[in-house]
């Protein structure tokens, strides 16, 4: 059976109240809107050639897949020896599926739930062939997300710099998750590093480990980790960017949209077997010893575990 021939599982119903089960998708009953003007569908189609070979997310997902170990293990989260339980988990801004994908092969990483959720339809359909069946594809605004206590473990993968009001997402993303749940986001990271790219593919900023500390503090949770990956590449992304900063300044649409199209494939075999070797090199280490800087930053939140904030 397909995925959109599927009828809603009965045992989600309470869960999901402000949802309804529309052609193999939850929808939030209120309506979603995609804000293109945040991330761009012409994006999706790029996002899904890259997400399974290109060296930077082959990197991003061994990062982040030793942190769930590590904070899934500190917290007493396995059921039985090598088996970490990671409860209903759901990955926010998740665009065609490709870090679902990855966990649900994680032989040691067990979500009890695991579920795609993203404010584009074209993307959840986009992701039907690329994910497990049983798991679930629901079309939220990150804005309003209708959730209370419903996730214990939250993904928010390079989504949070594409939004304006980032504190009202976390604070959304809070009333959604269950007391001491986890949150791990990551974003691009620090200023210095603004490129073109960032202006081209709608950022509205980067990251500090204090930007952190301050939005964690902000909205109630615990930062448990703030840690910067891609340092060994940093100054390989400088100088590609500097390279193409003349270029990219043109007024031209057509000339922005091939550079961005440029930046977003897979490099050559060799070129990008190579730079994933580099990248793979922070894992662990950077878990061992903090980067002093990267382009990127994971920040690991929780939730209290007791929590006077829901209602």
């Amino acid at each position: 059976m397909a995925p959109q021939d599927q009828e809603a599982p009965s045992s989600r119903e309470l869960c999901d109240a402000n949802y309804e089960w529309r052609d193999g998708l939850f929808v939030r009953r209120s309506g979603v809107q995609h804000r293109e003007e945040e991330y761009g569908s012409a994006g999706f189609a790029l996002l899904r050639a890259m997400q399974e070979r290109h060296f930077w997310y082959r990197g991003r997902h061994r990062f982040l897949r030793y942190a769930v170990h590590s904070w899934s293990h500190r917290l007493k989260r396995e059921t039985r020896p090598g088996k970490l339980q990671l409860g209903r988990t759901v990955d926010l801004g998740g665009g065609c599926g490709g870090w679902v994908r990855y966990l649900a092969n994680c032989q040691e990483l067990q979500p009890s739930e695991l579920a795609l959720a993203d404010s584009s339809r074209r993307a959840l359909n986009g992701a039907v062939d690329a994910m497990p069946a049983d798991v679930s594809r629901y079309q939220v605004d990150l804005l309003d997300l209708g959730w209370t206590q419903r996730w214990e473990t939250v993904f928010l993968l390079d989504v949070l710099e594409h939004i304006p009001d980032d504190e009202r997402v976390l604070a959304q993303i809070y009333h959604a998750m269950t007391p001491g749940g986890l949150l791990f986001i990551t974003t691009p990271a620090l200023r210095i590093f603004w490129t073109w790219n960032d202006d081209l593919v709608h950022h509205q900023r980067r990251y500090s480990k204090t930007d952190f500390q301050r939005l964690a503090s902000a909205c109630g949770y615990h930062l448990l980790s703030a840690r910067y990956f891609m340092f060994y590449l940093s100054p390989l992304l400088l100088v590609s960017r500097w390279a193409t900063s003349r270029r990219a300044r043109e007024p031209d649409a057509a000339t922005q949209a091939s550079m961005i199209a440029a930046m977003h494939q897979v490099p050559p075999l060799l070129i990008n077997e190579a730079f994933a070797a580099l990248f793979s090199l922070e894992t662990p280490l950077g878990h061992w010893m903090p980067f002093p800087w990267g382009t990127s930053i994971l920040a690991v939140l929780q939730k209290p575990a007791s929590s006077l904030n829901d209602v």
